[in-house]
């Protein structure tokens, strides 16, 4: 689970991060304490939960939850605030949780339960980010490839969007200096060992599709940015700053459908 903390006094932001901690302890939790910092780690991190303080300088709590369902429409709001006369207000936004300061973790920990929109982690279900950096994540922890190249390997099918490919077209991708080399095509065998591991190791065996001479993955198995982008989700179109796979040079021929979609 990510969370979001947002205050404008660094008192109350740390002791909101401390009861979080013990309620979540296995969360990854980011504290700022300007809402334009929030809206930033918002489109890239796109937390499950944002413990919002209401009574801040310039944008409000309120303003900014409306603004933070803009970027991802199913964050989970809490406000978490000294003044109680807001809570007719708040729920407008159809936020999760309304807790008076000081925050207690038998309250704050009742509103988890009971989240409007329940943070579960689906069998088999891997995100990939495909913005930036390729990487992908497993119950929001990065997955293990035993090999550069098998995680390389996995980004271009991602990068296929469910086509099949043949092993030249993968020699040729990964090794671009010697496309009919055998020993690549041996090394083509082991890197599919690899991926099929890590998958296996995620209870996600089912991403990858493969028979002799085919490799594919099943875009439908996957949560990734790059698919939300291309069906025009507007919080994926965000996120999309012109950076694509960035380690890998072939990525860079669709960079230009991104850009017409921009």
């Amino acid at each position: 689970m990510k969370i979001l903390i947002v205050d404008d006094e660094q008192m109350a932001l740390e002791d909101a991060k401390d009861v979080a901690e013990k309620v979540q302890p296995e969360a990854e939790i980011f504290g700022v304490n300007t809402c334009s910092r929030a809206l930033e780690i918002a489109e890239r991190e796109k937390p499950d939960v944002a413990l919002l303080d209401i009574e801040m300088p310039g944008m409000n709590g309120l303003e900014l939850a409306k603004r933070l369902k803009e970027i991802y429409d199913s964050i989970n709001i809490i406000f978490v605030t000294a003044y109680s006369e807001y809570a007719l207000e708040a729920f407008s936004v159809y936020a999760s949780g309304y807790l008076m300061k000081p925050l207690q973790k038998e309250k704050l920990k009742h509103a988890f339960e009971n989240l409007r929109y329940p943070v579960t982690y689906k069998k088999g279900i891997l995100r990939v980010q495909c913005f930036g950096n390729f990487e992908v994540f497993y119950k929001d922890e990065p997955v293990a490839f035993a090999r550069n190249k098998a995680k390389e390997l996995f980004a271009y099918l991602v990068d296929r969007k469910g086509a099949s490919v043949n092993t030249a077209e993968l020699c040729s991708i990964l090794w671009e200096d010697s496309v009919k080399s055998e020993k690549n095509r041996h090394y083509l065998r082991n890197l599919v060992a690899d991926l099929k591991k890590a998958l296996h190791e995620c209870k996600a065996d089912d991403v990858f599709l493969y028979k002799r001479n085919q490799f594919a993955i099943d875009p439908e198995k996957i949560e990734c940015d790059y698919y939300h982008f291309l069906r025009h989700d507007v919080a994926a179109i965000n996120s999309y700053h012109g950076e694509y796979m960035k380690q890998y040079s072939w990525a860079e021929f669709s960079i230009p459908q991104l850009e017409n979609l921009s």
